[in-house]
């Protein structure tokens, strides 16, 4: 067909032009005397977008995957008890990782289209007077659904139950594209991949902790080795790594900070914000409704759209792709073949999410 595939999956996403080419280049030697003045800024700039002061980030030549278990096995220990719920595709397999890792887990099963509860949560840490839990875990975007928990509302939570539990946040789909406040939230654990709203092919596994998570890293026991975080500490302190990094994928990510860092954060959540409204009052104009349950989980990064009785939106989805070459997301699990999303995040305009829309 002619033109451009049109890409309106929740990522990957688009990938602009500066950070396409910025990668385009000869493969150079990771352990070059002038790498680390490649390095070194993004370690800096990164915690900017994590808005983390006084941690610090790792990069790990992953997805978002790899990020998340890095986070688990270094902070936690087996056998440790973590707060999670499960709401989503994703929320549910961040709660199969940890019971396959060995931690023992209190999950609380959510509907789908709702996020984060945050009053079990408040009530289960209330209950927890021993402080047995040791981690409260947070999807605070739920790329299945498009639905967005409160981040903020989990930390007022541990707060109120004076409760001492590590916070992990998977914003995967959101850092970068909805406000996220690592250090005010008191946040230990945030995780990110490339792939999203940092505008770059996936491989790359963001991990932003906090001084509090470190600490916890130096007396946890769970067995780590590829994401160890003294490894990676050893090394990055001077600029490399403690194995190959996926340099194009770090020279496209400094192209993609400076594209954020000339738009600005709060620009681009205010620009997510007017986009996915559009997308919202299109739904609502085709007499459909969105699979979150009240506007106050809709997200401003994946409209997740559920379709007729007697539709099975997979065939949305393939007749997109076959007939107007254009990429949308389908359902998983458990809306599997009820949703078709809409992603709208990253290197996007109005007119681009017009096309989706059209």
């Amino acid at each position: 067909m002619a033109g451009f595939t049109h890409l309106f999956i929740p990522g990957p996403t688009n990938i602009p032009e500066e950070v396409r080419q910025a990668m385009n280049l000869p493969m150079e030697d990771m352990r070059a005397a002038s790498f680390p003045n490649l390095t070194l800024p993004l370690f800096e700039d990164i915690k900017k977008v994590f808005k983390n002061e006084t941690g610090r980030v790792f990069i790990y030549p992953s997805s978002g995957t790899g990020a998340w278990e890095a986070a688990m096995t270094n902070v936690l220990s087996p056998g440790d008890r973590v707060l999670m719920s499960r709401f989503g595709q994703f929320s549910h397999l961040w709660v199969d990782m940890a019971e396959r890792l060995g931690f023992e887990v209190d999950v609380i099963d959510c509907e789908w289209g709702t996020g984060v509860p945050l009053d079990l949560y408040a009530e289960r840490l209330r209950a927890d007077k021993a402080h047995r839990i040791k981690a409260v875990f947070c999807t605070q975007n739920e790329t299945a659904t498009g639905v967005t928990s409160d981040v903020a509302g989990c930390r007022a939570a541990l707060d109120a139950a004076n409760h001492p539990a590590l916070l992990f946040v998977d914003g995967v789909s959101s850092i970068g594209s909805i406000d996220f406040r690592q250090e005010e939230w008191g946040v230990d654990c945030a995780v990110s991949g490339s792939q999203k709203g940092f505008m770059l092919p996936a491989g790359l596994g963001f991990l932003s902790v906090s001084q509090k998570a470190l600490a916890a890293s130096r007396t946890a026991t769970h067995r780590r080795c590829y994401f160890a975080f003294e490894d990676m500490i050893r090394t990055n302190d001077t600029g490399y790594f403690p194995y190959t990094p996926a340099t194009q994928l770090l020279r496209g990510l400094r192209a993609s900070l400076d594209l954020i860092a000339e738009e600005g954060l709060d620009n681009i959540f205010a620009r997510h914000h007017r986009l996915a409204e559009g997308v919202r009052k299109a739904v609502d104009a085709w007499g459909l409704k969105l699979c979150a349950k009240q506007r106050k989980w809709q997200s401003d990064t994946v409209s997740a759209i559920l379709v007729p009785e007697g539709i099975d939106s997979a065939d949305v989805v393939k007749r997109a792709y076959q007939k107007y070459n254009t990429s949308l997301g389908g359902g998983l699990n458990k809306v599997a073949g009820k949703v078709f999303r809409i992603g709208h995040l990253g290197w996007l305009n109005e007119v681009m999410v017009l096309g989706s829309l059209a």
